[in-house]
């Protein structure tokens, strides 16, 4: 399928308007794309199921919050948006982890098991999302709970890939100067 509306350079946001491809609110739910992908390719490649599970509830999260930034907030479009309750549920996913991972001390280097160091990609790409939306908030209305929900779901894919690499048996790499 192809419409040919995007040949110049610009899209369509949820609803009437019109913008450049570069505007920093494609560049935000764009980013949030790119992220459901990477996660896809860990998904695929998983034969864990319960992380694969979580996974599959994080890309449903992710739709909604590619939604919610592609859509502008004074246009009265009823969207679903990310609330305070999916933030939470990434803080209780996190517990979770953090309640079966020894403390850390250090910092680690991104790597261990073919998932960890996957899922430590997938942490970046959050990372970058999340700056995408702060760059956007600055000129345009966003949703004021994405930030925060980026930021957790950044602090869950790091325990995540520390969960996995000791689940395989990897002992994490301590970085040192």
């Amino acid at each position: 399928m192809y419409t040919r509306r995007g040949d110049s350079g610009d899209t369509s946001l949820y609803g009437p308007r019109r913008v450049r491809k570069d505007d920093p609110r494609v560049e935000a739910y764009g980013t949030i794309d790119e992220l459901n992908s990477v996660i896809g390719i860990i998904v695929s490649q998983s034969k864990d199921k319960a992380l694969t599970s979580q996974l599959n509830e994080i890309q449903r999260m992710l739709f909604v919050a590619g939604g919610d930034a592609a859509t502008d907030t004074r246009g009265g479009h009823v969207v679903p948006r990310i609330g305070r309750s999916h933030t939470k549920r990434l803080e209780e996913l996190t517990d979770e982890l953090l309640s079966k991972l020894p403390p850390l001390s250090n910092f680690i280097l991104p790597g261990g098991s073919p998932t960890g160091a996957l899922l430590q990609f997938a942490r970046t790409v959050c990372r970058r999302a999340e700056r995408r939306i702060v760059t956007a908030s600055r000129s345009q209305e966003m949703s004021p709970e994405l930030v925060p929900f980026f930021n957790r779901l950044s602090s869950y894919l790091f325990n995540l890939s520390r969960w996995a690499n000791t689940s395989a048996g990897k002992q994490e790499d301590v970085w040192k100067a």
